[in-house]
C-alpha cells in the first residue's frame, strides 16, 4: 500500500504530505482545487514523464516522495532485484523523483539512482491509473487482446514466451532464406571474382611479416659498398694504432705508477681496461660483419621483384602482408557459402518449413487457450457490469484468426450489447461515456485481483452516471479495496460516501497574492460537511447536513452488514 506521499512545488502545491490507509480514499473538493496534482503526483512516481511546466512559479525544481508498504512476496522485489536495486522486502520502499527548471529530471529508490525506464518498469507493479483518458484504450483492439492474454494466466504467459521465441527463430531463418536469394544472381558473379582473388593470393605464397624482412635484405643490399668501406675504415680505426694499440700503451703507462697514487689510479685503469676489452670485442665483431657483407645484383633483383609482386597484391586487398591473409580467409569463407548456396537454400526451407509447422500448431494452442479464457472473461464481465446497473448486457470477446504474428494467430475484440435483443457490437459504437467507465471499471475490478498492482487510482471514473449507478459504482469501488488500496476522485456524494477514507483538496490564497492548495484528511463533522457540499452545491443546510450525515450511516451499514 502506499502509505505516505509528501509533495513539494508541484503546480500549486508548495508543500503537502499525506499519509494513507487500507481501504478505499475519495479525494473529494471545488472544480479547480488541484485534485488532479494528487493523482500527477502518483504518475510521476509510477515513472510518468514530467515537465518543467509543473514546477511552481518562482521555484527551480519540483519534487515528491512515495512511501510505499509491500508484503515480502510482491512481485516488484523481483523486478528491483533484476534491474539491480538493493532492496529489503521486509522493509519500506522509498520512491523520490525530482524535476529541475532545466528541464532534466531525477529519480530514486531507496536513494539509489534509476533511469526513467527503470522507475516505470518498477512502477508498473505499484499503481495502475485509469483516467477519463484511458476509456480510449478501450476503443483499440490491440490492447483486447493483451487483457485477454493476461486473464488467461500463467498458461498463456508460459506458452506465449515460447511461442514468441520460437516465432523469433522463424523470422531470422525467413530474414535469411530471402537474402540468399535476393543476392543468388550478384553472388554468382562475385563467386567468379573471389575464385580469382583467393587463387591469386595462393599462389603468392604470403608468409606473415615476409613484407618487412624483405625491406630489409633490399636496403641492405642497395647499400653495400657504403656498408664495406665504413665498416673497413672503422675496423681499421678500431683495430689500428690509434685504436686499441693506443688503450693498449695509455694502460701499460697507468699501470707502472698505479702504485704511487692507487685510490685514484686504479679505478681509472680498470675503467680504460674495461674499455680496452670493449673495444677489442667490437673490432671483431665488426670484421666478421665486414666478411659477410653480401655483394649480389642477382639476389637484389629477385627481392624487387617479389616486392613488386607484394606492392600490388597490397594494393587491392590490404596494407599488410596480415591484411591480405585476413582478406583471403574471409573471401574464401564467403566463396563456400556461395558455393553451398543450393544446398543452404534447401536447408533453410526445410527448417522454415519445419519452423512453421511449429508455429501453427503452437499458435492453435494459444488460440485454444484464448477461446477458454474468452468466455470465462465474458461471464465476469457480465456478472461484474451487473453489479454496476447495467443488468442484461450481453458482453463477447470476439475471436478472429488472421496471419501469423509475435501474438500468434489471432486478433481479438470486445463486443457489448446494453439493450436486450441487440446482437453485440464493438464498443466505439454503442457504448456511452458512463457506459464506458462502467465496462472499464468492471475489467480492473476482475484484474486487480490477477495483477497483484497494490495501489488503484480513478480518476472521475463516476463521469456520466447517477442515481443507482453511482451507488453502484460506489459499491463496486468499495468492495475492490479489499483487494488492493483504492483512490477516486469524485464529485457525486454517493461514491463519497462509502470512501473508508475521505481527504478534501482546497486552494486559499495567501496574502503575497500566492494560491497555495492544501490536502486535509476528513473526519467527523468536516467529512459530513464536506458531504452536504457535495449534496447540496453551493449552499449548506441542516437538511443537506442531515442528509449526509444519514447517507453516511447507512454506506457505514452497507460495507459492514
Amino acid at each position: 500500500m502506499l502509505r505516505e506521499l509528501t509533495i513539494r512545488n508541484l503546480a500549486v502545491i508548495e508543500k503537502v504530505s499525506v499519509s494513507f490507509h487500507q481501504g478505499f480514499h475519495v479525494l473529494t473538493g471545488e472544480t479547480g482545487a488541484g485534485k488532479s496534482i494528487v493523482i500527477d503526483a502518483l504518475a510521476l512516481a509510477a515513472g510518468g514523464r514530467g515537465s518543467s511546466e509543473m514546477i511552481r512559479h518562482g521555484s527551480d525544481r519540483a519534487d515528491l516522495e512515495a512511501l510505499f508498504d509491500l508484503p515480502a512476496g510482491h512481485p516488484v522485489w523481483e523486478t528491483l532485484e533484476k534491474i539491480g536495486i538493493e532492496a529489503d522486502s521486509h522493509e519500506s520502499l522509498l520512491i523520490r523523483r525530482e524535476i529541475q527548471a532545466q528541464g532534466k529530471s531525477t529519480a530514486r529508490i531507496n536513494g539509489q539512482n534509476v533511469t526513467l525506464s527503470m522507475l516505470r518498469e518498477v512502477g508498473e507493479h505499484l499503481v495502475n491509473l485509469h483516467g477519463q483518458h484511458e476509456h480510449q484504450s478501450l476503443l483499440r483492439t490491440d490492447r483486447h487482446l493483451e487483457w485477454l492474454d493476461q486473464f488467461a494466466g500463467d498458461s498463456m504467459i508460459k506458452d506465449k514466451a515460447e511461442y514468441r521465441e520460437l516465432f523469433r527463430q522463424y523470422q531470422n531463418v525467413l530474414s535469411e532464406r530471402r537474402e540468399l536469394e535476393d543476392k543468388s544472381r550478384q553472388g554468382i558473379q562475385m563467386l567468379d571474382l573471389y575464385r580469382f582473388q583467393v587463387e591469386e593470393i595462393e599462389n603468392a605464397r604470403l608468409k606473415p611479416g615476409e613484407d618487412e624482412s624483405l625491406e630489409d635484405e633490399r636496403r641492405k643490399l642497395m647499400h653495400a659498398e657504403k656498408l664495406a668501406d665504413a665498416v673497413s675504415e672503422a675496423y681499421d680505426l678500431l683495430y689500428g694504432s690509434k685504436g686499441l694499440t693506443a688503450l693498449s700503451k695509455a694502460l701499460s703507462r697507468l699501470k707502472d705508477i698505479v702504485k704511487v697514487d692507487p685510490a685514484t689510479l686504479e679505478p681509472l685503469v680498470e675503467q680504460l681496461q674495461s674499455s680496452y676489452y670493449a673495444a677489442e670485442d667490437a673490432s671483431f665483431q665488426l670484421r666478421d660483419y665486414q666478411e659477410n657483407i653480401e655483394f649480389n645484383p642477382q639476389r637484389l633483383a629477385q627481392l624487387e621483384q617479389r616486392l613488386d609482386v607484394l606492392f600490388g597484391l597490397k594494393r587491392k586487398y590490404g596494407e599488410t602482408v596480415e591484411e591480405i591473409l585476413e582478406y583471403q580467409q574471409k573471401i574464401r569463407s564467403e566463396t563456400e557459402r556461395l558455393q553451398n548456396r543450393d544446398e543452404r537454400l534447401r536447408d533453410l526451407e526445410a527448417k522454415e518449413q519445419s519452423l512453421l509447422d511449429e508455429l501453427k500448431a503452437r499458435a492453435e494452442r494459444l488460440a485454444s487457450i484464448r477461446r477458454d479464457a474468452a468466455k470465462v472473461l465474458a461471464r465476469a464481465i457480465v456478472q461484474e457490469l451487473d453489479d454496476l446497473q447495467m443488468t442484461r448486457s450481453v458482453f463477447e470477446v470476439k475471436l478472429e484468426t488472421g496471419p501469423l504474428t509475435a501474438s500468434g494467430a489471432d486478433s481479438a475484440e470486445f463486443l457489448l450489447s446494453t439493450n436486450p435483443g441487440e446482437p453485440p457490437k464493438p464498443l466505439a459504437k454503442i457504448a456511452s461515456g458512463g457506459e464506458m467507465s462502467r465496462v472499464m471499471l468492471a475489467l480492473k475490478a476482475i484484474f486487480a485481483r490477477i495483477d497483484q498492482v497494490p495501489v488503484l487510482v480513478f480518476d472521475e471514473v463516476d463521469t456520466g452516471v447517477s442515481g443507482r449507478a453511482a451507488q453502484a459504482v460506489a459499491d463496486k469501488l468499495s468492495k475492490l479495496s479489499r483487494h488492493c488500496q483504492v483512490f477516486a476522485i469524485t464529485h457525486l456524494p454517493q461514491v463519497a460516501c462509502m470512501a473508508d477514507h475521505q481527504y478534501e483538496i482546497s486552494k486559499t490564497v495567501n496574502g503575497e497574492g500566492r494560491t497555495l492548495t492544501s490536502v486535509q484528511e476528513l473526519q467527523g463533522e468536516l467529512r459530513v460537511e464536506e458531504l452536504a457540499r457535495l449534496l447540496g452545491g453551493v449552499e449548506v443546510t441542516e437538511k443537506t447536513r442531515h442528509h449526509a450525515q444519514e447517507m453516511l450511516v447507512l454506506a457505514e451499514r452497507q460495507k459492514n452488514p
